[in-house]
């Protein structure tokens, strides 16, 4: 069959994987402009050279056989590498975590900078249409669509409701990230720190310059940290603008350090909308009357293991349930 594939993160790469490696065509399409989601690198230039930062997923570890040995891969061809400072079974990618996306975006046809709008399924002959640009593009024989729950549900809605009334079930917590780069590196204990409750308002903060790959501040690059927020005071200042955050994540990271810190070269925050969905433990869903089907980590586990499960899943219970027709 020929697939379409809304979403070009983990989840959709991680099932077209599995559906080309069983002979089935797939083509993908994303509106953003290249690989990545929540998984992106942030590149700024500044006076000493780019600034990098891993200002979504932090790192990811392998609870379960299948995504241990799609991580032994990705480290034997030096894609990811592990970080001691996050934990001893912690893998980032390199040279940003982008990096594991891309290695299975370049393996397939992906349109990037591209948002569909729209799904349209001909009764006559069960193909599928997606509306893109006001066009339609196909017939393809199914559809996954591979996106945050709060963007599958209307895609969904009009086809398979009971699909989109888990999507819609679905609530994700925010997140407001901040990236910081200075031009030395900054005399602190610690390269990771991590809340100790739930309402605290940094709940993440690491030296993004310390993990493997990543351009050495005592070489003169710049030194690069990420801060995220907690849940409760991102969604308490969902709204706010990014400048204002930018501020006041920045006084808490000094009072953090517990020391005045110099100018920095980069100050600037980002919002994550839709940062850590509350999972269905559904793994997928696959309607084969219709031959559509979701997956994500809003179906299994809100990390990058369990977008990657989920797609493979999804793709496994579409080739199994064609085997027994």
């Amino acid at each position: 069959m020929e697939f379409g594939i809304i979403g070009a993160g983990l989840a959709g790469l991680a099932c077209a994987e599995l559906l080309v490696a069983t002979g089935h065509s797939v083509r993908i399409f994303d509106k953003g402009r290249g690989p990545g989601g929540r998984m992106s690198t942030r590149r700024i230039d500044t006076p000493q050279g780019q600034a990098s930062f891993d200002h979504g997923a932090q790192f990811c570890t392998a609870r379960h056989a299948g995504f241990a040995a799609q991580i032994a891969d990705w480290t034997k061809r030096g894609v990811t590498a592990p970080w001691p400072d996050a934990g001893p079974d912690a893998h980032v990618g390199v040279p940003g975590m982008s990096a594991l996306v891309a290695d299975l975006a370049q393996r397939h046809d992906v349109h990037f900078g591209t948002l569909v709008k729209g799904l349209v399924r001909d009764p006559a002959s069960g193909g599928w249409w997606m509306v893109i640009d006001g066009n339609r593009l196909g017939p393809f024989d199914a559809v996954i669509v591979a996106t945050p729950a709060e963007q599958a549900a209307p895609l969904l809605s009009l086809h398979a409701f009971p699909m989109a009334r888990e999507a819609a079930g679905v609530t994700s917590d925010a997140c407001w990230t901040m990236m910081l780069a200075f031009d030395a590196p900054l005399d602190l204990p610690w390269t990771v720190h991590r809340a100790t409750g739930p309402d605290a308002t940094i709940a993440w903060a690491a030296r993004n310059s310390a993990k493997p790959g990543r351009a050495d501040p005592r070489s003169g690059a710049p030194d690069c940290w990420v801060v995220q927020a907690g849940a409760a005071w991102s969604r308490q200042h969902l709204e706010r603008d990014a400048t204002d955050i930018a501020g006041l994540l920045r006084d808490e990271f000094t009072a953090l350090a517990g020391k005045a810190l110099p100018e920095p070269l980069v100050a600037t925050a980002h919002r994550w909308r839709f940062a850590r969905p509350a999972s269905r433990s559904a793994m997928a869903l696959w309607e084969g009357s219709l031959r559509l089907g979701a997956c994500g980590d809003w179906l299994s586990e809100p990390t990058v293991e369990g977008a990657w499960a989920s797609g493979q899943a999804l793709a496994s219970t579409i080739l199994a349930r064609a085997k027994a027709a």
